[in-house]
């Protein structure tokens, strides 16, 4: 198997803390940004305790590799 095939639904969580944290970075630090904040954590949470992780042939490369995963897989989606 190769490093570069994650399971869908941890390609979608990286997806989903990607866009929330380009809007946490679009908003201005004094305008409700604890709701985003909170989300990114909980997404860091759920990403770093995938079942993925705990596979045996899993390399030092797999969070780099999951991050473009994720933006190509939203970049096919707004194409």
């Amino acid at each position: 198997m190769q490093c570069t095939s994650f399971p869908d639904d941890l390609v979608g969580l990286q997806a989903d803390w990607l866009r929330t944290y380009r809007s946490l970075a679009a908003r201005p630090a004094a305008v409700g940004t604890t709701p985003l904040r909170r989300r990114l954590i909980a997404l860091s949470c759920a990403i770093s305790t995938h079942p993925y992780w705990s596979r045996p042939a899993r390399t030092a490369g797999g969070p780099a590799e999951l991050r473009r995963a994720a933006r190509a897989r939203a970049w096919v989606r707004a194409a």
